[in-house]
């Protein structure tokens, strides 16, 4: 099929199959070894720090509940920030070298985790917390010898979802400005219409990224992370009270001025390049003309980003339903979901616009692209949770495979869809603001990319600003669903 599709497009650009891929792999192959090498040694090094992050955040967020909303908070805001901004950012501040790489592998990645991480510990029967008790021990106790023992398969699956992220974050600080480095092989590719090498690099990366996928998978079952015991938790009450959703606001509005301002301070950052919360406001209520500029590319990213999203978010979850109704089809459905997934973006995003045009078709694709794996491996993930003992009662009644499915697999997968559909907000701003910035020349990205070529900072960290409470206030509105439905299908993962 590959070598079809490519034959069908040839002469377009486009499409390289994998006899040319195969090709330019070993034409360049001692090349593209070194590339791949530097680029996975920043990705790891990200990796392993915004794992660690994670970690320590789902602690902290466990362990002092009041704080759970300013930590999450905290979280996103930085997850949401747009690498196509922050990585000329970081360039400027750490130079030649791998900082920016990474610094965005490691933001690419620690929020996914920390997602999964926060649901996998609560989801913990409260009968093994009940036990624990029992005895004499405390919060310590039921966090190293019960949660994290059930919140083992979530932080599988967070790792398997940050491992392509991870990459991506890689390679996308390689475009900013390295000597070294699979995203820099990409630009060049790009720049001279190589297609083989372009999909040859994309083979590799994906090939990485695959790789990982798998070798956590295989690690989680090793480590025995099976189905969990049954979750009889009652039904909880939330506190309506306007008045606490807006403290915890205000709270993280200060926290993250307050972050800003004194990281610029700390680091002894230039203010030419470096702006401050005032700097930015002032632009905005003064600057009428760069302001409609702004607005204008806000919407027009955003015209492309909601369908995408929903897309994406469709599709994941309704393969994700289909394979596990259908495992036969798992086999052959699933290898090629990774493969499609572990491509980075940045090296596809231009071939997906070429190919699709320049019109909204390209973007939302590329944005349902990138919405469509964490989708469906955090809904495979919550149905494989359901419960044993509630599938053997089916079982006993001789319950139809779909009334499994509507009455105990989607209820169970039902925590993990809906964490999915929250970090799928910043990615697929991501996923849109990158297409724009390497391909269509539309939109924020395109304008974010513009400002930072042009140094016209006041304007570049205005859009970082806009996007970041975007994806901020499209999250809460998310969160606010979710909290609706956990009240029925998972009330021990509403924070107390």
């Amino acid at each position: 099929m590959w070598q079809g599709l490519a034959s069908l497009t040839e002469g377009m650009f486009v499409f390289a199959g994998p006899v040319e891929v195969l090709g330019a792999i070993a034409g360049e192959g001692s090349l593209l070894l070194r590339s791949a090498g530097v680029t996975l040694q920043s990705a790891a090094l990200g990796f392993a720090i915004g794992n660690g992050m994670a970690v320590v955040l789902a602690g902290l967020a466990l362990a002092l509940p009041r704080l759970e909303r300013l930590i999450s908070g905290l979280a996103l805001v930085f997850f949401c920030l747009p690498f196509v901004a922050t990585g000329p950012v970081l360039r400027v501040i750490f130079g030649v070298g791998e900082g920016p790489q990474v610094t965005l592998a490691a933001l690419a990645t620690y929020y996914t985790t920390y997602l999964c991480l926060l649901v996998g510990l609560r989801a913990t029967p409260a009968s093994w917390l009940d036990l624990v008790r029992s005895y004499g021990r405390g919060r310590f106790s039921e966090l190293i010898h019960v949660r994290a023992s059930a919140s083992l398969p979530y932080f599988i699956a967070g790792l398997q979802i940050g491992a392509p992220a991870a990459f991506l974050g890689a390679m996308v600080g390689e475009f900013t400005g390295a000597e070294r480095g699979l995203g820099v092989l990409s630009i060049r590719a790009m720049r001279g219409l190589e297609v083989d090498m372009t999909w040859a690099i994309a083979t590799i990366a994906a090939a990485i990224s695959a790789v990982a996928f798998w070798f956590f998978g295989w690690l989680g079952r090793r480590l025995g992370a099976g189905p969990p015991p049954l979750l009889l938790s009652p039904r909880r009450e939330e506190r309506k009270s306007l008045g606490f959703g807006a403290l915890d606001l205000t709270l993280v509005v200060i926290a993250v001025l307050g972050l800003w301002i004194g990281l610029m301070q700390a680091f002894n950052l230039s203010p030419f390049f470096a702006k401050r919360p005032q700097d930015v406001l002032s632009f905005l209520v003064a600057d009428a003309a760069n302001r409609d500029v702004l607005l204008d590319a806000f919407w027009q990213t955003m015209s492309l980003t909601v369908p995408g999203y929903l897309a994406g978010l469709a599709l994941g979850a309704g393969l994700a339903v289909v394979l596990v109704t259908q495992p036969r089809l798992a086999a052959a459905a699933l290898p090629l979901a990774i493969a499609l997934r572990s491509i980075p973006i940045v090296t596809t995003a231009p071939l997906f616009v070429l190919a699709l045009g320049r019109g909204p078709a390209g973007t939302i694709t590329i944005v349902a692209v990138m919405i469509f794996f964490p989708t469906l491996a955090a809904c495979l993930e919550g149905m494989r949770r359901t419960p044993k003992a509630v599938l053997d009662l089916f079982a006993t009644y001789a319950a139809s495979p779909m009334q499994r499915l509507i009455h105990a697999q989607l209820p169970a997968m039902a925590p993990a869809f809906l964490a999915s559909t929250r970090m799928a907000v910043p990615s697929a701003l991501l996923a849109a603001t990158t297409a724009e910035w390497l391909a269509t020349g539309t939109g924020m990205g395109s304008l974010m990319a513009l400002t930072a070529s042009t140094s016209n900072y006041n304007l570049l960290w205005s859009a970082i600003m806009v996007l970041a409470v975007t994806a901020s206030l499209l999250y809460a509105l998310v969160r606010l669903l979710e909290r609706h439905v956990l009240k029925t299908f998972a009330s021990e993962q509403l924070a107390t």
